[in-house]
């Protein structure tokens, strides 16, 4: 019986990434302000925004990839970044967008491309449910002989979104990951991630730009723009607003603030000052220094983090004979 407490609470974040010498530039404003979010189990949350919005950064967040302070982002009731059994105990996992070349192990890139079969790679995460894992490879179409060095980008991402899902998480951060799937792929796919909502009660928050299929998928929508939160609704109250399709819809948003971005810039232009504002000023992090092994800065981020993660931080890889852990 899933629990009746939020699964994601996110209370007024603000975040800024640190310059090279571990503090922000001093300026204007930061990348991600007073953001507030809640979601509860079984919810199949679509995230939109147009590129550079801080969609990633949110999800990265989320995952405990960042470090903010501890009573910001509350997954499971718990802090994303200084809770590390979050990932490690199969809770939480984030699959991002930038796998196409390496996958992430507990801070260490290791090569996707090397000649390793699928049938190696996915049998290599412990700890799974056979079933999960013979559906999954149906679902996705992989052929557990193909070499990854010799495959298409498509057929490497089936084989990384396998690996990344193996393990029945309760809440999935997905950034962009159907980016080179197929029609029937991505099809197939998006109907697993409902039914792990509606039948196991897990959390998932999805990014994308792609709304095929996406009519009836999420539950709820939410719409950030320059790091702030615009709209956060159930997808029936969207319907109900906007008679348009959901592409349209998330279309006429974008161009409603990409039109009202050029008029800011047209009037700074003509106030004598530059077109483009800094969006990074300085935010130390206050949090309990007991919660993190880290000297806390500005809400930066811990050595090992930054990187994507496909199959969560306790799956591993067999490279040479070497299992990677956190």
């Amino acid at each position: 019986m899933p629990s009746s407490d939020p699964t994601i609470v996110i209370d007024r974040l603000r975040f800024t990434y640190p310059g090279i010498d571990g503090h922000p530039p001093s300026g204007s404003k930061p990348l991600i302000e007073n953001f507030s979010l809640t979601l509860n189990a079984g919810d199949r949350c679509l995230l939109v925004g147009s590129n550079g919005a801080g969609k990633t950064t949110i999800l990265k967040i989320l995952g405990g990839k960042h470090m903010v302070e501890p009573h910001m982002v509350r997954v499971l009731g718990r802090s994303a970044f200084h809770d590390t059994a979050l990932t490690v105990s199969g809770d939480l996992c984030y699959l991002g967008g930038e796998w196409r070349r390496d996958m992430a192990f507990a801070g260490f890139d290791v090569p996707i491309q090397m000649a390793v079969s699928a049938e190696k790679l996915i049998f290599g995460v412990g700890g799974v449910d056979p079933k999960r894992r013979v559906e999954l490879i149906n679902i996705l179409d992989i052929d557990l002989s193909w070499k990854m060095h010799k495959v298409s980008d498509g057929q490497r991402r089936r084989v990384q979104i396998c690996m990344g899902l193996l393990k029945a998480y309760k809440v999935l951060l997905l950034d962009e990951i159907t980016v080179d799937l197929d029609v029937l792929a991505r099809a197939n796919l998006l109907k697993f991630l409902r039914r792990e909502c509606e039948e196991r009660g897990a959390t998932i928050i999805y990014a994308t730009h792609i709304f095929d299929g996406l009519e009836d998928w999420p539950s709820h929508m939410v719409y950030v723009s320059h790091g702030k939160l615009q709209i956060s609704m159930p997808m029936d109250k969207i319907k109900e607003i906007s008679k348009l399709s959901l592409m349209r819809t998330v279309e006429s948003w974008l161009r409603k603030e990409r039109d009202e971005e050029r008029l800011r810039r047209r009037e700074r232009k003509a106030n004598g000052l530059p077109e483009f504002e800094e969006r990074i000023e300085e935010s130390r992090v206050t949090g309990d220094p007991a919660h993190s092994a880290v000297r806390v800065i500005n809400n930066g981020w811990a050595a090992g983090r930054l990187n994507s993660t496909v199959a969560g931080e306790e799956n591993f890889l067999f490279s040479s004979n070497r299992v990677l852990r956190q």
